[in-house]
């Protein structure tokens, strides 16, 4: 390491999307670099993490393009406004196998790689965002941190959000300035035109600020609003909860709320249910008994209790499990049962009654499902698939298959989130002799 400006050549990408060159035999992590260029930087030491400040581009590589945000370059929503989409997306590919090499040590040979699925638009895909309140020049602003922050870049408009919420945004921002004080983070949700957005609060649900968010509903012509207080019950307003169309279910919704889980890109959401349920149970259809753990709103139940004969679908948010028995209800679909706690814990419950489920999809949060390998060997399932949004958590399951007798078959990366290092991945396993 040099105290002083030094010459990097930038090699690849790491798995959380910034350029890695190597100073004094170390890695260098260098925010905003690309495979190929050339960069003058000041390199530093960060909890034992050697991260670089670019000074000058010295070379760019083919793939660099403007970005299409005048804030890329600070906001920390989207981290790849300057890398062209063909390149993101094999970008992505390259993350999830090298994280599942050098971290889970399972081989590309080792499975099959399906063509990456590129998402449908690049911009104005995000149905769900969350954003946050900060002061600036003396007055409250609405906008997102600044990348590696908590610094706030304000933002009257997103071309990241879905034309409802970026038109939405900026009446938001400014009903709210008046109470913006109580608040902690502003969570949106857009369904077609409808409009539904939670508050997370520092404290109570003060009446000021019922009256303010009543205001915001009124003036706005929004569905609802869900205020979280810091303890306590949630306070509804209006009717927050929107309805969509459940993934490859015709006549089968799929409820939203703000206060809940909802995959942000609407458009390649389908393409990732496909994509998980055909790796499953194929194209076809008739399979026994299922398993879905971490299984939210119903996002991936619907489709898949399409294909068997009976589905057990398992979520700890209640909200969640709600807005699932809801759809299944309206739907009339009775093969499904949603049970609420949390997913491993049921699902080691289950195997202790002695039932057993051939066929287990998991689409856990960015930390993993850690355990996952032993409950899966005792419900003696045969065939898995795992829905990763982060490659490490997934590497690491991965690992834990493979020594409980999983072998993996197959991955696929889909693009749900344009212009940013994020991918998601689904990838199958067997148990050994089960058959592929």
């Amino acid at each position: 390491m040099s105290a002083a400006p030094v010459l990097l050549e930038i090699t690849r990408l790491a798995k959380l999307g910034e350029g890695v060159a190597l100073d004094g035999g170390r890695a260098v992590f260098v925010p905003g670099a690309l495979p190929g260029e050339q960069v003058r930087a000041e390199v530093s030491e960060q909890d034992g993490v050697l991260r670089a400040r670019v000074l000058e581009r010295l070379r760019d590589a083919p793939e660099r393009r403007p970005a299409p945000c005048p804030v890329a370059d600070r906001c920390g929503g989207c981290d790849w406004q300057h890398l062209a989409g063909p390149a993101q997306l094999r970008a992505r590919v390259e993350i999830v196998q090298s994280t599942l090499q050098h971290l889970g040590r399972i081989a590309p040979a080792s499975y099959t790689l399906h063509a990456p699925v590129p998402a449908p638009a690049p911009l104005a895909y995000r149905r769900r965002a969350v954003f946050h309140f900060f002061k600036e020049a003396g007055r409250f602003q609405l906008g997102l941190f600044e990348r590696g922050s908590h610094r706030g870049v304000a933002l009257a408009a997103c071309p990241a959000l879905v034309p409802a919420l970026e038109r939405w945004l900026p009446e938001v921002a400014e009903q709210l300035a008046p109470v913006a004080a109580d608040i902690s983070a502003v969570h949106l949700l857009a369904e077609g035109e409808a409009r539904a957005l939670a508050l997370e609060l520092k404290g109570p649900v003060k009446p000021r600020l019922r009256e303010q968010a009543e205001r915001l509903l009124r003036a706005t012509g929004a569905s609802g609003a869900v205020l979280l207080p810091a303890s306590g019950q949630p306070a509804v307003l209006g009717k927050p909860i929107l309805q969509g169309a459940a993934p490859l279910r015709p006549g089968v919704p799929l409820f939203h709320r703000p206060d809940g889980f909802a995959q942000a890109n609407a458009g390649a959401n389908e393409a990732l249910v496909r994509a998980a349920v055909e790796a499953l149970v194929g194209t076809g259809g008739g399979a026994g008994q299922a398993l879905e753990l971490y299984s939210g709103n119903g996002n991936f139940s619907f489709a898949l209790a399409a294909r068997v004969h009976a589905l057990t679908a398992v979520e700890t948010s209640p909200v969640g499990v709600e807005l699932a028995q809801r759809a299944a209800h309206v739907g009339g679909l009775d093969n499904v049962r949603f049970v609420q706690g949390d997913a491993l814990k049921v699902a080691r419950g289950l195997a202790g009654e002695g039932r057993r489920f051939p066929l287990l999809l998991v689409d856990p949060p960015r930390t993993g499902a850690p355990g996952l390998a032993a409950v899966a060997d005792a419900l003696e399932v045969e065939r898995l698939v795992y829905v990763a949004c982060d490659p490490a958590a997934l590497a690491r399951d991965a690992a834990d298959l493979v020594k409980a007798g999983f072998a993996p078959q197959a991955l696929q990366v889909v693009d749900m989130f344009p212009q940013t290092h994020h991918a998601e991945a689904v990838m199958s396993f067997a148990r050994a002799g089960a058959g592929g």
